[in-house]
């Protein structure tokens, strides 16, 4: 029965693809998406689907209810985009300017509908609920996921999966971690107020420059040496503005920057020190710093059992060698508080595919992806309802695809 949705899926590729280019096309940026939802909700009452809307503000919530009772699985794609142009030659470039969806959430958004779509035609066959997870707002902190959970979204629910489509692997691999996945993303601006003066007099001036020079090289002493080394951590400092002249020597300079980790008591360190090291630094070279500390998304923590529940699952259809453990990246994502929510993982899906040209990195002006990618993510998808929701009998294997 997998083997016939899956022929259901192929034949629903066109279809993706349409959704995909369209949405592409008129993309919305986070906590602005207006018409996205709506297009979401339409599709899914026109499958049959039970619809909510403004979930957690913006957020789309689809319920498809299966024959029997079981369990209660949510899938989760967003629908997002980015403050970036559109620097594709390509018929289906955004219209928007200087907005575009860098990161593949057009491509999540068509693929969940797609598996919507087949799910839908087989609910006689569930035994258990599947709940749809459409989020808005992953790009920008505090996120949807977050809003959509505190509205209830995940009531109910007894696991729940997500992937998101990757240019940095081929197409037709899958991609895993089991624990740590990804980084907390937290951030950090230091506003410096010293006195100013000529370039000549530095002994009658509080040199901002000099004050955030010093800052920028003991941050990263907590790193190198109050981090133990077999757990990550990252602080980098982005922006640094001061001053408008050679000869003059600024009274005052901002910094900004972004601290990831993935162990709770790491971050909180971290956090501490750089509070600390401000504080210090301020007190002994006379200035007025102001820190503002700002907490983001947690790290993404795949749990154990389902992790293995997704390669056991996964290794059934696709090759072996395209079921890939990867180290875990830094980058950040608010799938993070579905995790801590219920149990479940978060894999990557490879859309990598230079002869097109989707070789570009994730929130570039010419990032795109193998659309065939969507279809290897909806197997993926619809094999894990599958497994949890799915009576089993005894069937043929399925044949390995790439």
């Amino acid at each position: 029965m997998l083997k016939d949705w899956f022929v259901q899926l192929e034949s629903m590729y066109e279809q993706m693809v349409e959704w995909r280019r369209h949405l592409h096309q008129y993309p919305e940026l986070s906590f602005q998406e207006v018409e996205t939802p709506k297009m979401i909700a339409g599709i899914l009452e026109s499958y049959g689907v039970e619809v909510k809307t403004g979930i957690g503000g913006r957020g789309v919530v689809g319920t498809i209810r299966g024959a029997k009772p079981g369990k209660t699985i949510a899938l989760r794609a967003d629908f997002d985009a980015l403050p970036i142009p559109d620097e594709k030659d390509v018929p289906y470039k955004s219209k928007v300017p200087g907005v575009m969806h860098a990161c593949g959430h057009d491509g999540h958004t068509a693929t969940l509908l797609a598996v919507a779509k087949v799910l839908c035609d087989n609910r006689e066959k569930l035994s258990g609920n599947v709940v749809l997870l459409h989020q808005h707002a992953e790009e920008l902190s505090p996120g949807g996921a977050i809003g959509m959970i505190a509205d209830g979204c995940l009531d109910g629910v007894d696991v729940v999966f997500g992937t998101h489509l990757t240019s940095q692997a081929p197409t037709g691999t899958y991609l895993y971690a089991k624990g740590y996945a990804m980084a907390a993303a937290d951030s950090f601006e230091i506003k410096i107020q010293g006195k100013g003066g000529h370039g000549a007099s530095p002994h009658e001036t509080i040199d901002a420059v000099a004050i955030g020079a010093q800052l920028v090289n003991q941050l990263q002493y907590i790193v190198s040496r109050q981090i133990n080394p077999q757990k990550a951590a990252v602080l980098s400092v982005g922006s640094f503005h001061a001053g408008n002249a050679g000869n003059v020597i600024a009274d005052s300079a901002v910094l900004k920057g972004t601290v990831r980790s993935f162990d709770e008591n790491v971050r909180q360190h971290m956090e501490r020190e750089v509070a600390s090291i401000v504080s210090g630094i301020s007190q002994a070279l006379h200035a007025d710093c102001q820190l503002n500390y700002q907490a983001g998304y947690p790290a993404v923590y795949n749990h154990p059992a389902e992790t293995d529940t997704f390669i056991e699952i996964v290794k059934g259809f696709a090759e072996d060698s395209h079921v890939v453990e990867m180290t875990p990246i830094m980058g950040s994502e608010d799938f993070a508080y579905y995790l801590q929510e219920k149990p479940g993982m978060f894999f990557f899906t490879g859309a990598r595919n230079e002869e097109i040209g989707a070789k570009y990195p994730h929130h570039h002006p010419l990032f795109d992806f193998d659309e065939r990618a969507m279809v290897h993510a909806a197997k993926a998808l619809v094999a894990l309802v599958y497994h949890y929701a799915v009576e089993k009998e005894a069937e043929p294997a399925l044949e390995k695809t790439v």
